[in-house]
């Protein structure tokens, strides 16, 4: 089907009922369900006609709205097939082998290098990195060919493959590596202006039974690849996604992968491209006899992914595996045409070569389009910059791209460039003295500036969050037409007497598995229960750390808040250009550490935002600075987030990271950043943070080199006691395995200027008794493995301090001098404290104050 058909009465007559219920509803811009886009995916004929030009027409409108109609792109690159070895055994591939039918398991670093100058040399612009998954998993010859070599893995080998292409010639790495971690894709960010991976389907089935094309493939399996597809949009890295059809999966199937690709992109903003790829059989594979996926089957395909999936997202087809019907699947609705290569082989279709440039340009101006070129970062985020494209490759795409349109410069020839920070990248400056002026002229706005794009759709976000709460329970948020949750569920009278007799006798054990209805019976007592609860808390508190309230002097220095981490519940960061936004130089952070020394301070506890810009010695050299210019200070500084950003853009591991960091004068670690540890709450609160599994491998290494942190807990917002559970129970594992905690922080949940709050998705903080029950169960629950319990003044004002005292809570943390995060979100008591302050606190509650050190020796 090449040719345009009409569409009179007679073709609408052949169109059956249902489909043509779908294509109204597609029409009038309604949004379709799965088996509604289902219906379409079958469409031929008359009813095909029709689709692809709805699809056309959303397809047309967004290429006006980009500011480019009638543009179609391509990307004129090498292909670098660095490993074709791989762990998987997809049915339907030729490019993975076995390891005696290659030269050596790897190209060789000058083989790679030699390919991308040949393409500079053309006028390429892309490095597309194609290899296997983990081969060193399954081939011993790529393990010991890592090794000889010096690498750790496949991915440090990539690492430096595509930092010598862009020092070298000049050409951005698109980097195709398979299955990444959210660690992995922190660490490769830095090298790679984009990346990708094909979610191919979502169809477990096809994996998870004999004789399927993904049957052997732990690669392949949907859910992992969703993961990285979430943790490529939480970590901010452009990326490329797609599908491939006609290996098996129904049309349902097919149209749950497109939306599920959709609920990625809306999240997180993050995919600059879908492909839509059809399956053509190759020689020599299981799937060898399968017959291909139709040229119709494809057009109906693009055309119901462009409807789906809107006018904003790039839509894209090989041109080397559509024969001759380059206008049907322009007039269905794609915009792009991918890499194409004047110099290399498409390595994973080797059978089918790219038409030459010419002639796609040909082909595209004769559906009546033209055809221009891109870079592997697409115009979007060349444009946006930071936060989606690393600081040290910000030189290397300027030097290629137009800086109006986005789009590249065809004419440029690629140079190899330094791979290196900006030397004027971290400019201290913005209004550094906002931890002070918080209090008296206030923030300039309740929200930052990119408050509708950041954080992701906020619906989507929504309907993550409704799965926070537990079956037979109320939600743990708002939602449209409802209140967040009332008085708390009603439990067994046997539970909670239970509870309250392993409180007395035994409160360790309420983290046992065998123990959970009776711990859930206790974190969800309220009246005279839970007046029994503080008391047996407190009479606990008595026993194991006696009498004395303490508190340390110390400074708080938040020494930048600019970020793009996109956390929900932060009101704190800003992006550099917003009203609010500061940095501070490290002399300015020396000279406040050297000002708080002299008014009696023994720490000063650092954090700040994850800055694009802070270059990887930033840390090092606030920590150098500080003990140079007050050897006795103790630093209590950078959360786990800021910590495994560190060493990712370092190039080394959170332990060797940490030893630095370490032999620089770092004492301790707060251990922020947890919020809770649960990863089905974390994503609805932070987006981009670390997932808890993260959490715990950096504090957990913390403790093991020395470093001992603070453990905490965020609560109030989206989650249930079931996940405050959860979180004690991570806490004491690793208490028992490391012993590296100092204390619990309760820490309720500021929502005032919360963007979560503001958004209607989080509930509007803690309330009274859920404080209340939170330090007694913290103190009753980690009995035996961590003895203090701290109480936040800064969230909990004075009065709720007092009770929390009465009621487990034996330390108030510290003076602080400064702070900002809390007030910036909205907290109503202050930035500061002094030490009559808190030793008045401590008299309200009937107990003496004693000023103790970070690890709690007496002063």
């Amino acid at each position: 089907m090449g040719s345009d058909r009409g569409d009179g009465k007679r073709g609408h007559d052949l169109i059956d009922s249902g489909t043509r219920r779908a294509l109204h509803r597609a029409a009038d811009g309604r949004a379709l369900d799965t088996e509604e886009a289902a219906v379409l995916l079958s469409a031929r004929g008359p009813a095909l006609d029709e689709l692809v030009r709805i699809a056309g027409g959303i397809r047309d409108a967004g290429l006006v709205d980009a500011g480019r109609p009638g543009v179609v792109t391509y990307s004129k690159k090498v292909f670098i097939p660095l490993t074709r070895l791989c762990r998987d055994r997809c049915h339907y591939c030729t490019f993975a082998t076995v390891p005696h039918r290659l030269e050596a398991p790897f190209l060789s670093r000058d083989e790679v290098v030699a390919i991308a100058a040949q393409g500079a040399a053309l006028g390429c612009k892309e490095a597309l990195f194609t290899l296997g998954d983990r081969p060193e998993e399954r081939w011993s010859a790529a393990r010991e060919w890592l090794e000889a070599a010096g690498y750790e893995s496949t991915l440090d080998y990539v690492r430096a493959c595509a930092i010598a292409v862009l020092e070298e010639t000049g050409l951005l790495p698109h980097l195709n590596p398979g299955v990444l971690s959210w660690a992995d894709l922190q660490r490769l960010k830095p090298v790679a202006p984009s990346m990708g991976m094909m979610l191919e389907t979502t169809s477990a089935r096809l994996w998870s039974e004999p004789g399927n094309p993904h049957f052997g493939s732990p690669d392949k399996e949907p859910a992992v690849r969703l993961r990285v597809l979430a943790d490529a949009g939480r970590v901010g890295v452009p990326f490329t996604t797609g599908i491939l059809i006609g290996i098996g999966e129904t049309l349902t199937e097919r149209a749950e992968s497109l939306f599920a690709i959709r609920s990625s992109a809306r999240e997180y903003g993050h995919l600059q491209e879908t492909i839509v790829q059809n399956f053509r059989a190759k020689p020599d594979t299981a799937m060898r006899g399968r017959p291909d996926a139709e040229l119709d089957d494809l057009a109906a395909t693009i055309a119901v992914a462009r409807i789906v999936l809107g006018p904003r997202m790039r839509i894209q087809a090989p041109p080397n595996l559509i024969g001759d019907e380059y206008r049907l699947m322009l007039r269905a609705g794609i915009d792009d045409w991918g890499g194409v290569s004047p110099l290399t082989p498409d390595h994973v279709n080797p059978e089918r070569p790219w038409p030459a440039i010419d002639e796609l340009a040909a082909r595209t101006a004769d559906a009546g389009f033209r055809l221009a070129e891109r870079l592997t970062i697409y115009p979007e985020y060349v444009r946006r910059g930071v936060p989606w494209l690393d600081p040290r490759l910000a030189a290397h795409v300027a030097a290629l791209s137009d800086p109006v349109t986005g789009l590249a410069v065809e004419a440029a020839i690629p140079v190899g460039r330094p791979w290196q920070e900006p030397d004027d990248a971290y400019v201290a400056g913005g209004r550094t003295e906002l931890f002070a002026e918080v209090d008296t002229v206030g923030r300039t706005d309740d929200r930052r500036s990119d408050f509708d794009s950041v954080y992701g759709d906020w619906a989507e976000v929504a309907s993550h969050a409704l799965s926070t709460a537990q079956p037979g329970t109320a939600p743990a948020v708002p939602v449209s037409g409802t209140t967040a949750p009332g008085s708390p569920a009603v439990l067994g009278s046997d539970d909670l007497a239970v509870g309250l007799r392993l409180a007395a006798d035994d409160p360790a054990a309420l983290l046992r598995p065998e123990h959970e209805t009776a711990a859930m019976a206790l974190f969800e007592c309220d009246g005279a229960a839970l007046d029994h609860l503080a008391r047996l808390a407190d009479d606990l508190r008595a026993d194991v750390v006696g009498d004395d309230v303490t508190y340390v002097v110390n400074r708080n220095i938040n020494f930048t808040n600019v970020c793009y981490v996109g956390c929900r519940f932060c009101a704190f960061a800003q992006r550099e250009r917003d009203a609010d936004a500061y940095r501070l130089s490290v002399e300015q952070v020396a000279d406040r550490a050297e000002e708080a020394w002299n008014l009696g301070a023994t720490e000063v506890c650092m954090q700040g935002g994850i800055d694009p810009k802070m270059p990887k010695s930033g840390y090092a050299d606030l920590v150098r600075a500080i003990k140079a210019r007050v050897p006795g200070m103790h630093v209590h500084a950078f959360s786990p987030m800021e910590i495994v950003t560190a060493a990712s853009k370092a190039g080394v591991s959170v332990r060797d990271w940490l030893v630095e960091l370490r032999e620089a004068g770092l004492d301790t670690i707060p251990g922020t950043a947890a919020e809770i540890l649960d990863d089905d709450v974390r994503w609805v609160l932070t987006k981009g943070k670390l997932p808890a599994a993260a959490w715990i491998d950096v504090v957990a290494t913390a403790h093991e080199v020395g470093l001992r942190s603070s453990a905490t807990m965020m609560y109030g917002h989206v989650d249930h006691p079931r996940h405050w559970l959860g979180h004690l129970r991570v806490l004491a594992d690793l208490q028992d395995r490391t012993g590296g905690f100092t204390e619990f922080v309760a820490l309720p949940f500021i929502h005032t200027n919360a963007p979560i709050y503001l958004a209607g998705i989080a509930r509007a903080g803690a309330t009274w008794r859920e404080n209340r029950v939170v330090h007694a169960m913290a103190r009753l629950a980690l009995h035996g493995r961590i003895d203090n319990i701290q109480c936040s003044w800064v969230k909990l004002g004075d009065d709720g301090t007092v009770a929390m005292l009465r009621g487990g809570a034996n330390d108030l943390g510290g003076t602080l001098m400064e702070e900002t995060i809390s007030r910036m979100a909205g907290s109503q008591h202050g930035s500061a404290r002094t030490i009559e302050q808190l030793q008045a606190v401590a008299a309200a509650a009937g107990r003496p104050a004693r000023q103790r050190t970070t690890t709690y020796a007496t002063v």
